[in-house]
């Protein structure tokens, strides 16, 4: 049954005609989203990249190629010669609906086996099933959309940042392991036996020495790799756009991009968004927010009330703040009845995935209040909470105590989760705000030591430098992030840029001048030779997507995606190599 094209040669796309067509020989070809046999007529939706126009095979024009068009099922690829007419049922549904093919020849290109899932958005199958049969998955229009939206994006940005005197550079794939926050996905050399490459978790050296070079501005739409545990919307391969300019500081970085952003935005969605964007310093976000990447479309602000409890009755509060905790809440104003016993006890399972012990809660009805912790609550206490945190008729306040960071990342997550369950999430508004002034390090716990809270490569501010080595918790970073609605989009600094900043720097997370050398000694010896003031920014370009195309799911705006295992189910990756490949590379498999 399969054809050729023979002398065919496609003239129109399916979704491009329209009734200035009316009368025109047309040779479509695409796929079959479905097909209907009326007896004498037969109707066949024939679907490509643009989408779907309707073909008619008449049995009174051609026997020959009615019957064949008999044998036409869902997804056989067809080519299709004809002459364009206006519909007399029109379609308003799709914008081919005015006009229809009627058929004077037919090539059937390709049969198919019945699909395992439905080429349509709507098909609710699971996705393990999208994954497995990914070629599929794609056919469907709005799957197709979205790699047609990271298309135009990569565009625009290659078309404003050339504007803009930017060069792309590639900067290599097998590079040299370093710490830089997540483990690195390791390469053996076969040809350097026991020694490893890694796949880079960002370019962030070879960007910094791309400025030592003067190339002056540089950019680069780049796979990044990291080889961490995966949550909903991370993938161990991902792409960013990385951008590094020269002779710059903070105010220089933000101001073009934000000028991208507008691009970005009016270009592809009609939007424009207001300039400057807010700025926020980290601190100003924990305080209000809990979160470094607030979402401003709702309130329900945090509120410090440590020092109205201080000696309160309710020990869980007072004996918080005798531990040097402290004790905040948020005010869900106004919806109040909409939260049950059982709602707010669902809530509290919620926070205490955050470390959070408890939550406490006090509801303001037309009676008065309603809270199991009242009763432990002077009347001056209360009269206080209520007054700080605007409590009024139809409020719930929810509150949590515990350590700083317990209660900041309890209260962040819980307002966020509110608003989702209140259905306060607009995603057709935006918000957009840069957080600035990040720590240049936090306390890492199970090490026992200070971190760098981005990467090591960090400059501080200025007037905080000082404090590096007897203060490092006080230290403020050059950092900068952009969050839209709730989500890190991207985040940059500046880098610091002279040898013995850096080896103070190497100094304050622990590292001997050794350990500094061996990892880093390629980037401190280019140091000596004349090193720019400069700095960047990376967006996570897959996350940009999902918020262009208003998915929430990573894996439909990436072509051929992990799952949350890191495993591909299309092509069985990872999978075992042979005993000889293993042998080659020196390696010796102990899996017990």
């Amino acid at each position: 049954m399969r054809e050729n094209m023979g002398s065919l040669r496609r003239s129109h796309m399916c979704g491009d005609l329209r009734t200035s067509d009316v009368d025109k020989e047309v040779i479509l070809m695409g796929w079959v989203q479905r097909e209907r046999n009326l007896g004498s007529l037969i109707f066949v939706d024939l679907r490509d990249t643009t989408g779907i126009c309707q073909i008619v095979f008449d049995s009174t024009v051609s026997k020959e190629i009615f019957n064949k068009a008999a044998k036409v099922r869902s997804e056989f690829v067809l080519a299709v010669r004809g002459k364009v007419r206006k519909r007399e049922s029109i379609n308003k549904e799709i914008p081919t609906g005015e006009i229809e093919v009627l058929a004077e020849e037919l090539r059937i290109l390709d049969t198919a086996d019945t699909p395992p899932i439905y080429i349509k958005d709507d098909d609710n199958v699971s996705e393990t099933m999208r994954l497995k049969h990914r070629y599929l998955d794609l056919r469907k229009p709005s799957m197709q959309n979205n790699l047609k939206m990271r298309h135009k994006t990569a565009k625009l940005v290659r078309d404003f940042l050339d504007e803009n005197h930017f060069v792309e550079i590639e900067t290599p794939m097998l590079t040299k392991p370093t710490p830089e926050g997540a483990r690195d996905y390791l390469v053996p050399s076969r040809v350097n036996p026991g020694h490893f490459y890694a796949l880079p978790q960002s370019p962030q050296l070879m960007k910094q020495l791309l400025m030592v070079s003067g190339m002056d501005r540089y950019y680069q739409i780049v796979k990044c790799f990291r080889d961490e545990d995966l949550r909903a919307n991370r993938q161990p391969e991902f792409t960013q756009i990385d951008i590094e300019m020269s002779f710059v500081d903070v105010d220089d970085v933000i101001e073009l991009n934000e000028r991208l952003l507008y691009r970005l935005f009016k270009e592809l969605k009609g939007i424009e968004i207001e300039l400057p964007i807010q700025r926020m310093t980290y601190r100003e976000a924990m305080e209000r927010f809990g979160i470094d990447k607030p979402d401003l479309r709702f309130g329900f602000e945090l509120v410090n009330i440590t020092d109205i409890v201080a000696n309160s009755e309710f020990k869980v509060f007072s004996g918080t703040v005798k531990n040097n905790g402290c004790v905040r809440g948020i005010n869900v104003k106004g919806y109040g009845e909409e939260f049950t016993r059982k709602d707010i006890s669902n809530l509290e399972s919620y926070v205490k995935d955050f470390g959070a012990k408890g939550l406490a809660w006090i509801k303001i009805t037309p009676d008065g209040i309603t809270s199991p912790i009242a009763k432990f609550l002077s009347e001056e206490e209360l009269d206080g909470i209520l007054d700080r945190m605007g409590g009024e008729e139809g409020d719930l306040l929810l509150f949590v105590a515990d350590k700083p960071s317990v209660v900041f990342d309890s209260l962040g997550n819980l307002r966020n989760e509110v608003a989702r369950r209140l259905n306060l999430l607009d995603g057709e508004e935006l918000k957009l705000v840069w957080i600035t002034e990040f720590p240049l390090f936090e306390y890492d716990d199970e090490e026992e030591r200070y971190v760098a809270k981005h990467h090591p490569f960090t400059h501080p501010m200025e007037e905080d430098i000082h404090l590096l080595e007897e203060e490092p918790e006080k230290v403020r970073a050059k950092a900068y992030d952009i969050v839209i609605n709730g989500d890190e989009i991207g985040g940059g600094s500046i880098r610091i840029s002279n040898q013995d900043l850096q080896k103070k720097m190497f100094k304050a997370l622990g590292f001997s001048e050794e350990e500094a050398l061996d990892k880093f000694g390629f980037l401190l010896e280019a140091f000596k030779y004349g090193t720019p003031p400069h700095g960047g920014i990376a967006y996570g370009f897959d996350r940009l997507i999902m918020l262009l195309t208003g998915n929430d799911n990573i894996r439909d705006v990436i072509a051929f995606p992990k799952t949350q295992s890191a495993t591909c189910l299309l092509t069985k990756a990872p999978t075992n190599v042979s005993k000889e490949q293993l042998e080659e590379l020196h390696i010796n498999l102990d899996l017990e």
